[in-house]
This record gives structure tokens, sequence and C-alpha cells, in this order.
């Protein structure tokens, strides 16, 4: 097995002690895509393994666009972007987008980078269950990318596999505040 699989198999196990061992071999193993196309980094953040997630950016790895988008990076992110633009609508092999892991993941600094340097607020939607970066923030209940998203031309009424909207995320939260936000920017049923 390679040092990017024993990785991978860390990071699902929570091996911390292994995740740090590995990547302070080599940091770039954090940010290098399985076959899959799926970089360690955001196999942690899809599994919930915080501590080999922290252990891994310890090593400061070279982090592309969407790995930076994911872990909320925003400074190193508006850097980049500055010298790619285009990297504001990059799309893993999963068929997200960098503004869909920063919506899920990264948190609203990461969202507002990535709609400045012009990511599409409404990106086709090429992922398995038609998840547009609206349903994302409102999943997380992050109201603030919420109103980023909206505010940038966001759809409101984007529907997703099954017909579920972010207005259906905002009322299984019980979430009145992200529900009237929706609503004022045309959210109907």
């Amino acid at each position: 097995m390679g040092d990017l699989e024993q990785l991978i198999e860390a990071v699902k196990g929570g091996a911390v002690n292994r995740v740090a061992e590995l990547v302070a071999q080599d940091p770039a193993l954090a940010a290098t895509p399985d076959a899959d196309g799926m970089t360690p980094v955001r196999h942690a953040l899809y599994l919930n393994q915080r501590a080999a997630l922290d252990a891994m950016l310890a090593s400061d790895p070279p982090l592309d666009v969407l790995d930076l988008a994911a872990t909320g990076r925003a400074p190193q992110l508006q850097q980049r972007l500055a010298t790619d633009p285009a990297g504001a609508n990059e799309r893993a092999q999963d068929g997200f987008t960098a503004l869909h892991y920063a919506c899920f993941f990264g948190g609203t600094e990461a969202v507002r980078a990535l709609l400045e340097a012009g990511a599409d607020p409404n990106p086709p939607q090429d992922n398995p269950m038609g998840v547009a970066p609206l349903h994302s923030a409102a999943a997380v209940r992050n109201r603030d990318a919420v109103r980023l998203l909206l505010e940038a031309g966001a759809d409101p009424n984007a529907r997703q596999h099954g017909g579920y909207t972010a207005l259906d995320a905002a009322d299984q939260h019980e979430d009145a505040e992200m529900a009237a936000m929706l609503r004022e920017h045309g959210a109907t049923r």
C-alpha cells in the first residue's frame, strides 16, 4: 500500500498520530487526489475527522482551490484567486464546485472570497443529488452564506433531487430567520 492509501486509511480510522507521521514526511500528500479525485483533506471533512484534518493542515500542505474553499482558508483562497480567477468555478470529480465546499464546510469568508472572484452562484448541478451551493449553505444553517448567495443572484427556488429546496431546509431546521430571508428573495413552495 502506497503512502497516499495509507494516509487515507489513517484519516478514515482517525489514526491522528499516523496521519501526522505521514504528512510530516511529505506534506503534499494531504493535497494529493486519489483515483476518485478526492484528497485526504476532503476525506477528513466528509468523514468529520477533525483531528486528522488538523494534523494534515499543521503540515501546511499545498492546497488547491477546492481544498482552500473547503477548509475555509479565505486569505489563501483570495491570494490564489487573484492569480487564477477561473479557479472560482473549479469543480471536483464528484460534481461539487469550490463554492459548494465553501458553503458546506468552509464558511462565510470562503464563500465571500469565491463570489467576489466571480464564482457562479448557480453552477450547473452536476452532482448526484443535484445540490446547488444554496442548498449546501442552508443544510448547515449558514445564514450569512445564504444571504451572500442570494445577493449574488442564487436561485432561491433551485430544486435538488426529490424537489428539495433551501426553503425546505430552513423549515426542517425550524429556522424562521433563514426562511424569511429566502422568501424575501422570492422563494416559494
